[in-house]
C-alpha cells in the first residue's frame, strides 16, 4: 500500500521560494563581487589605460620597394595591419553575421547572450558565446583560453571588463579592424586579414568577394579543421554556412546566396615565408643592417626597450625596384639553367676526384660545415659514425633549376652535387643617386643562404684593369697611345714580375690603350702599371669604394689579383658613369614605426673620386669593350643586339674560377659574378669559363627587360654626358695619329 504524499502547505511554498530567491540573490551578489574584485585586479592584473590605448600584438615589419610594393616581411607571426578603409564590406558583413549579429547594438557585452555564454563554458566549449569585442580582448590581452574551468571563468570575467573598456576607447570600426588584424588564419603562420587575403587568394582585403570573405571568416573558429588546403570539403561547407548567415542578416539577397554557394573555393594559394618572394638575399642582408643601425644609433621605443623587427610592425623603405628585381631574378633563372647544363656536359665523363687534386678535401670540408654534421655531432656521434651516416642513403631535398626535388641518395653525394652547382650574383644601381635597384645574392635562398653580393669576396680578374688605365689617363696618357703588345717584365719589384698571356688571347702588334682594354690584354696593362706604379692605383681603388684586405700595392693588382665584392665593384664602376663622383651604394632609405613616425633616415655619402674628364674618357674606353670588333664584350652587339651607348668590362680569373661582367649605362651600372662555391671547381676552358660567357648574358637578359619597360624610365637613347668644361683629351685616334706625325719626339703623355 503506497504511502500518501504530504501536500505542500502555503508556508512550505513560501519557505522554498525564499530559498530560491536567496540562492539567486546570493549568486548575483557573488557574480557582482567577482566582477568587482576582477575590476580592481584582485584576480590578476588588468591592462591599464595606456596599454589599452596601445595594445601589443606581434606585427610583421614590412620591407617596401621604391615602387611601393611589399618585398617581404620579418615576423614571428605573419601579420600586417590594415585600416578600416582597407577592408571590403563583405569581410565586415561576414564577420558580424557569423560571430556577433548584435555587434552594433551592445557595448562590449551582449546581455541577451549571457545564458549562452554560461552554457558554452559549462559544456567545456570556448566558442560561440563571446562578442567580437570580448574575442578581441582575449586575443590582445588575455592570452589563450585555459582548459581549467575555474581559470577560464576568471578569464571570461576579465574579458568582459576589458571589452567594456575597449568599447569606451574605440569606435566600432576600430574594434572590427583590430580584431581582423589579430586573428589566426592557419596555414604557414598567417595572422590578420591582410596576410590571409594574400595567402589564400593572392589579393588584398579590400578586393575580397562575399564568397572569399565567407571562407576566411568561416576559418576563424578552427583554422585547422576548416583549412581549405587540408580539408576543402569542410571549408566549403563552413563557407556556405557563413553565406547563409549573411543572407539571414540581409547582407545578401536570395539570388546572391545561391550564386556564391554555387562557386568553387577558387583558391589562389600563395605560400608566404622567409624563403619565398622577391629579393630573399637582400632581405636577409637588410635585416642584419637594420639591427646594426638600431644598436649603433641607440634607436629604441619610448619606454627604452629595443625595437623588434619580428614583432613591432616597422615599415622599412628601400631603394629596390620590385619590377627590376623581378627582371634580374628572371634573367638569372633563364641563363643559369643553360649555363649549368653547359657545365655538366663539360665535366661529363671526367673524374673530378682525379682531375682536381683538392676535391676530396673540399668534400670533407663541405661535410663538416653542413647542418647534418653539426646535428650529429651535438647528438654525441663520433667522426667515424658521422661519416658512416653520410655514406648511408637517405631521402633528401635538392635544388635544381627545374624546381626542388626529393630523392634518395647518400648525403655525401649531395655534397658533391652542391659543389658542382654554379653560383651567381647580381647588383644593379643608379650611379647618380647610389640607389640599388636590384640585388640577387645567390641562386636559391632556401638551400644556399650565403649572400654573394655584399658578403662574398672573389678575385676580380680583368674587371680591375680600368683602375690602372684611369690612373694613366689622369696622368695625361692618351687612350690613343699605341703600345707594342709584348711582355714587359717589371724589375722594380722582387721577384721580377710579368703576367702570362695565352696564345689564343694575345693580340700581337701595336695596340692603343683603348684596344688593349677592349681585348683585355695583360701585357699592355702590366706595362701601364709599370709606368704609373701600384700605389696610385691602390689609392684610386680605395677612393672608388673598394675595401679589400688583400688590396696591396703589388703590380699584379692591375690584372685583378685581389678579392672584392659585387657590391664594391659595382659601386666603383658607378664612378665612371657619374662624372668621377663616387656615390655610396644605398639600399635603405628610412625606417618608420607602426604609426608612421620616422625612426631613421639614411644619408648617402658622396665624394669626388676621380677627375671628371678622366671618368668621361674611361666611359669611352669601356664602350670600346662592347663596340670594337672582337672585343670581349662584343656579344652585347652581335648576339643580344643592343644598339644603345653601353660600356663594360669582362673579367675572368685564373683557371676560369670566376666570371665577371660589369656593365655601365648613364642610368644603370650592373655587376654580375658567376663561379662555383670553391675556386678549385671551374670550367676547364676559357671559351666556356670566361666572363663573357658566364656573366655577360645575365646582364644582357636583365637589361633587355629593363629597356622594354618604359615605365622604369631607363632610356636607350641616352649617352654619357661630357664634362661641363669640355674634353681636352682627344678621343679620335685618327686625329691623334695625324698630330703625332708632326712631332719629332712623341710624348707618351701627349694630350689634346
Amino acid at each position: 500500500m503506497q504511502k500518501k504524499q504530504a501536500k505542500l502547505t502555503p508556508q512550505d511554498i513560501k519557505r522554498y521560494n525564499g530559498y530560491i530567491w536567496k540562492t539567486i540573490i546570493g549568486c548575483l551578489i557573488f557574480v557582482v563581487l567577482l566582477i568587482t574584485l576582477t575590476a580592481f585586479g584582485a584576480l590578476g592584473p588588468l591592462p591599464g589605460f595606456q596599454y589599452i590605448e596601445n595594445p601589443k600584438s606581434n606585427l610583421a615589419s614590412q620591407i617596401i620597394s621604391s615602387d611601393k610594393q611589399v618585398l617581404g616581411t620579418y615576423y614571428i607571426q605573419n601579420r600586417s595591419p590594415v585600416t578600416y578603409k582597407d577592408l571590403s564590406p563583405n569581410v565586415v558583413n561576414a564577420l558580424v553575421a557569423t560571430e556577433d549579429s548584435r555587434f552594433y547594438e551592445h557595448s562590449g557585452i551582449d546581455f541577451q547572450r549571457i545564458p549562452s555564454i554560461i552554457l558554452h563554458n559549462l559544456l567545456g566549449s570556448q566558442q560561440g558565446g563571446s562578442t567580437i569585442t570580448q574575442q578581441l580582448a582575449k586575443n590582445l590581452f588575455n592570452g589563450g583560453g585555459s582548459h581549467n574551468f575555474f581559470v577560464r571563468i576568471t578569464q571570461k570575467l576579465k574579458e568582459q571588463i576589458i571589452a567594456v573598456r575597449l568599447e569606451r576607447h574605440y569606435t566600432k570600426e576600430e574594434i572590427l579592424t583590430m580584431y581582423l588584424n589579430t586573428v589566426d588564419f592557419g596555414a604557414y603562420n598567417t595572422f590578420g586579414i591582410k596576410s590571409a587575403a594574400r595567402t589564400y587568394f593572392n589579393t588584398t582585403p579590400d578586393k575580397l568577394t562575399p564568397d572569399q570573405a565567407a571562407l576566411l571568416i568561416g576559418m576563424l573558429n578552427a583554422p585547422g579543421i576548416y583549412s581549405p588546403i587540408n580539408h576543402p570539403n569542410r571549408a566549403l561547407g563552413r563557407r556556405n554556412l557563413v553565406l547563409d548567415r549573411m543572407k539571414k542578416e540581409n547582407y545578401l539577397s536570395a539570388g546572391q546566396l545561391e550564386e556564391f554557394k554555387a562557386k568553387p573555393l577558387g583558391l589562389d594559394f600563395t605560400r608566404i615565408d622567409h624563403n619565398e618572394g622577391l629579393a630573399q638575399y637582400f632581405r636577409a642582408v637588410l635585416k642584419k643592417e637594420i639591427v646594426k643601425i638600431m644598436a649603433d644609433k641607440s634607436i629604441a621605443k619610448p619606454d627604452g626597450t629595443p625595437y623588434d623587427l619580428d614583432r613591432d610592425g616597422l615599415k622599412i623603405y628601400t631603394t629596390i625596384d620590385a619590377t627590376m628585381q623581378g627582371y634580374a631574378e628572371q634573367a638569372q633563372r633563364e641563363y643559369m639553367r643553360t649555363l649549368q647544363a653547359q657545365f655538366n656536359d663539360h665535366w661529363h665523363g671526367h673524374s673530378l676526384w682525379k682531375e682536381i687534386p683538392t676535391f676530396k678535401g673540399l668534400i670533407d670540408t663541405g661535410m663538416r660545415r653542413s647542418d647534418r654534421w653539426r646535428e650529429l655531432k651535438s647528438d654525441g656521434k663520433s667522426d667515424d659514425e658521422i661519416r658512416e651516416n653520410f655514406n648511408t642513403p637517405d631521402t633528401l631535398n635538392l635544388f635544381t633549376w627545374h624546381g626542388n626535388i626529393d630523392t634518395v641518395m647518400k648525403p655525401v653525394d649531395s655534397i658533391v652535387y652542391c659543389k658542382l652547382l654554379l653560383r651567381n650574383s647580381l647588383m644593379s644601381m643608379d650611379p647618380t643617386t647610389g640607389y640599388i635597384k636590384a640585388w640577387v645574392g645567390g641562386i636559391n635562398f632556401e638551400h644556399f643562404k650565403y649572400d654573394q653580393v655584399k658578403d662574398g669576396s672573389r678575385q676580380v680578374g680583368s674587371t680591375a684593369k680600368p683602375f690602372t688605365y684611369s690612373v694613366a689617363i689622369d696622368e695625361a696618357y692618351s687612350p690613343c697611345l699605341q703600345v707594342d703588345n709584348v711582355p714587359d717584365t717589371n724589375y722594380t719589384v722582387t721577384p721580377a714580375w710579368c703576367p702570362r698571356s695565352g696564345k689564343d688571347e694575345t693580340h700581337a702588334g701595336m695596340l692603343t690603350l683603348t684596344q688593349a682594354l677592349a681585348f683585355s690584354q695583360n701585357w699592355i696593362t702590366a706595362h701601364i702599371m709599370k709606368e704609373v706604379t701600384p700605389l696610385p692605383v691602390v689609392e684610386l681603388i680605395k677612393k672608388m669604394g673598394v675595401n679589400s684586405p688583400n688590396l696591396q700595392p703589388y703590380p699584379s693588382i692591375c690584372i685583378g689579383s685581389f678579392d672584392a665584392t659585387v657590391f664594391d665593384m659595382t659601386g666603383a664602376y658607378s664612378v665612371f658613369a657619374n662624372h668621377g663622383v663616387w656615390t655610396q651604394p644605398t639600399f635603405l632609405l628610412r625606417i618608420e614605426d607602426k604609426n608612421g613616425n620616422v625612426l631613421y633616415t639614411n644619408h648617402t655619402r658622396v665624394k669626388q673620386a676621380m677627375n671628371e674628364q678622366t671618368a668621361y674618357v674611361m666611359t669611352h674606353m669601356l664602350k670600346g669593350v662592347v663596340d670594337i670588333p672582337g672585343a670581349t664584350g662584343g656579344r652585347l652587339r652581335w648576339k643580344y643586339h643592343f644598339t644603345n651607348p653601353i660600356g663594360g668590362k669582362t673579367g675572368t680569373t685564373q683557371n676560369n674560377s670566376d666570371g665577371w661582367f660589369i656593365g655601365i649605362t648613364p642610368q644603370l651600372v650592373t655587376g654580375v659574378w658567376t663561379g662555383c662555391e670553391d675556386r678549385a671547381i671551374h670550367f676547364r676552358t676559357e671559351r666556356l669559363g670566361e666572363g663573357a660567357n658566364t656573366a655577360l648574358p645575365i646582364f644582357a637578359l636583365y637589361m633587355k627587360q629593363v629597356y622594354a619597360n618604359p615605365a622604369l624610365g631607363v632610356k636607350m637613347n641616352v649617352d654619357f654626358a661630357p664634362p661641363k668644361n669640355g674634353v681636352s683629351i682627344s678621343l679620335d685616334c685618327d686625329q691623334y695619329n695625324q698630330q703625332t706625325k708632326d712631332t719629332k719626339e712623341v710624348d707618351k703623355k701627349l694630350e689634346f
